[in-house]
């Protein structure tokens, strides 16, 4: 009995110890443009935690009703606030600035499989309706995936 205690222990251990933390900035410019977050588009593992921060004001982190994978939980940061994720659900998860969405502030994160890629792809086309510049940005995060 003892020796699955210590098993149980171990493996619990073993799974905390092994999920990362990523940093993506809210920013006004970056590489990619305006209103962008750095990174834009992540590969990580499931259990792994993306902490948004605020690095310019007036920016949050929302992720987009249907473009997740099913099962995995929805979150909406507050304006100007840190906002810390951690993904459990294996697929691709695209997020926005919700008061910049019309400039495309977008990003993707890729958990382990992309498993509902052709699903999101299909959602793309409507969504991408709601941006007034940067029409292709969403698309050229996806196909880093």
């Amino acid at each position: 009995m003892i020796k699955y205690v210590y098993l149980l222990i171990f493996t619990i251990f073993t799974a905390v110890a092994s999920s990362e933390e990523h940093v993506v900035k809210m920013l006004n410019s970056g590489k990619e443009g305006m209103m962008v977050f750095e990174p834009a588009v992540l590969s990580i593992k499931k259990g792994d935690t993306v902490k948004f921060v605020a690095t310019d004001v007036s920016h949050n982190s929302a992720s987009i009703e249907g473009m997740i994978p099913e099962g995995a939980k929805p979150w909406t940061g507050a304006l100007s606030q840190d906002i810390e994720i951690t993904l459990t659900e294996e697929g691709v998860y695209v997020y926005q600035c919700t008061p910049h969405n019309m400039m495309a502030m977008v990003g993707v994160i890729k958990v382990e499989t992309a498993s509902n890629l052709d699903q999101i792809k299909k959602k793309v086309a409507n969504y991408k309706k709601t941006f007034l510049m940067n029409q292709e940005r969403l698309d050229n995060y996806l196909s880093e995936i």
